[in-house]
């Protein structure tokens, strides 16, 4: 058995058909590199092989024995992983400097079989890195499946072959295939500074109080708030507290209400157990979010025809940005309860605004919430303003339900609408963009949900708190849609539909952390769990799967 001194392990046993094979080819053959971080790389098998078949197996990374320089600026990339959200151990990041010292060791010259185990490693960590860098590690293939670089994951052969490996600058290259978008590059420079926090180690940890504490109490860890809250930005440098007034006022109060506003709490300024629970999160904890960030940043189109519209989740808050991507309109929303009722992550394409929108009860509601309304009050509807139609939408009854009626609801041959008007339930104007889940974008009538810091209570659909605004927005290239009309329309009497000449984007996405333009950093709790689920999958290493949702109906589901 031949001995690897390059820090790849053992050499394992080749198979039967390699006796008389090149090295290389045998090795690429196997499927699995001892000694990687990941010696499993059975998913890139493929790409590998087309990557040495069409240069026929020469080395792709060494020449007479030396480490290009094209392989040296390719390793330091790799060792530098952590500025982009990646993890440098995951591409062997700590192992390359023995590596490289074994091949240049005086008087010693490596085996054919050492160059061709150090060729190999090298191909498979910048392959996934490459792949990792644009599309994500679990790109579920809910937004970006295709190539926006002149890429796909089925040529990522041809892509490191052609443009990196005789690369005159590597750091370009790698850089050119990183989203475009300024919300990805705003997260990798939060990341850098949380990064530094996290490097400081400074404990951080503020004792629970019986009580909130309000502005004027006493607080002997008034100090220790402070510099807490310096650390994180939400306390400005200049902000004089003196260290022998143990007393809880201005300014802590003020950077209290900043940083509650920073982490989807209530802004009142007062230091209760849930703002006590995230002043004392660790940092690291913060980095893994934001790293999270930029996972799913790599799953997002690279470019859009049109400047979309973004919904973040656990942020319960819509953007529309402009044609270059800042923000235009921002609104709260409200979006699927946790338990049950999640709002899906997907893309897809607005194509109609409805005025007025009748709204047409998914089955799954009707059977198991109008139903049983009905069984105890038959004129349930005719108080609400539903109506019962058949399946063709032809009305059936608008008053009292019998029992011929209602049993006819309950097995789903007759279905339930609600009449257009203040009171329905998707209020004045709804955005729809036709997709698997029948979720969509509506006004309400329940203003109230608004003023709430946390905002999950539809059954999937989203509620957009300033519906007459985004319709402007959307409507923007009708000259003939101005707000008045469109005011005139949501208070009329008629249901009216229009179609877009050219849909919009609607990216709802799933973020803890987000990234302000002014550099100011957000965080917000993992309401629905996905983070905790995606961590689980990143911590078992390659090969990857794409990654769905596990909890929460995240398949068909009602329409509100």
């Amino acid at each position: 058995m031949l001995a690897a001194p390059l820090g790849l392990g053992a050499a394992e046993a080749l198979p039967a058909d390699c006796k008389n094979k090149d090295t290389l080819f045998c090795l690429v053959f196997s499927g699995t590199l001892g000694g990687l971080r990941w010696p499993d790389f059975s998913d890139y098998r493929t790409q590998i092989r087309n990557f040495y078949e069409n240069a026929h197996y020469a080395f792709a990374w060494l020449n007479r024995g030396v480490a290009t320089e094209q392989a040296k600026a390719v390793i330091d990339v790799l060792k530098d992983a952590e500025t982009v959200g990646l993890n440098s151990e995951d591409y062997d990041g700590s192992r390359w400097a023995d590596r490289l010292a074994v091949l240049s060791q005086a008087g010693k010259s490596p085996s054919e079989y050492d160059l061709a185990r150090f060729d190999l490693a090298l191909t498979i960590s910048v392959m996934r890195y490459t792949s990792d860098l644009h599309f994500g590690k679990l790109n579920s293939g809910l937004f970006h499946t295709g190539s926006d670089v002149g890429f796909e994951e089925g040529d990522l052969a041809g892509f490191v072959r052609n443009r990196l490996v005789n690369a005159g600058n590597v750091n370009a290259i790698f850089n050119g295939i990183e989203p475009p978008h300024e919300g990805y590059r705003r997260t990798k420079q939060a990341l850098q500074r949380y990064l530094a926090l996290a490097r400081e180690d400074i404990p951080s940890t503020l004792p629970l109080s019986r009580k909130p504490l309000e502005r004027g109490d006493s607080y002997a860890f008034a100090a220790q708030l402070a510099d807490m809250l310096r650390r994180f930005g939400d306390l400005p440098a200049e902000a004089t507290v003196l260290p022998d007034l143990n007393t809880y006022g201005s300014p802590l109060v003020d950077a209290v209400k900043h940083f509650q506003t920073r982490h989807g709490l209530e802004p009142d300024g007062r230091l209760g157990k849930n703002t006590l629970a995230q002043l004392n999160i660790p940092v690291s904890y913060r980095v893994r979010q934001l790293q999270l960030t930029l996972e799913r940043w790599r799953w997002a189109p690279h470019y859009f025809s049109r400047p979309p519209i973004v919904v973040n989740i656990p942020e319960f808050e819509l953007r529309a940005v402009s044609p270059s991507y800042e923000t235009e309109l921002a609104m709260k929303v409200v979006v699927g309860k946790a338990l049950g009722h999640q709002t899906p992550m997907f893309a897809a394409n607005l194509k109609y605004v409805v005025f007025r929108p009748y709204w047409n009860v998914p089955f799954s509601i009707q059977r198991a919430e109008l139903v049983p309304k009905l069984d105890r009050d038959r004129s349930y509807l005719l108080k609400n303003k539903f109506e019962v139609v058949t399946a063709q939408n032809k009305l059936v009854n608008t008053g009292v339900v019998d029992d011929n009626l209602l049993a006819r609801l309950r097995s789903g041959e007759l279905r339930i609408r609600q009449v257009p008007g203040p009171e329905n339930s998707l209020g004045l104007v709804a955005f729809l963009f036709p997709n698997e889940y029948n979720v969509y974008l509506h006004a309400t009538p329940a203003r109230e949900l608004f003023s709430k810091s946390r905002r999950d209570f539809s059954h999937g659909c989203i509620r957009a708190e300033k519906p007459e605004e985004l319709a402007a927005w959307v409507l923007r290239d009708k000259p003939e849609w101005t707000p008045e009309r469109i005011s005139a329309a949501m208070n009329g009497t008629e249901t009216i539909r229009i179609t877009l000449d050219r849909p919009i984007s609607v990216l709802i996405v799933y973020a803890t952390a987000v990234v302000l333009e002014n550099g100011e950093v957000l965080f917000f709790k993992d309401i629905y769990g996905q983070d905790a689920q995606i961590e689980r999958l990143l911590a078992k290493g390659y090969p990857y799967k794409p990654w769905r949702p596990t909890s929460g109906e995240h398949g068909r589901r009602p329409s509100e």
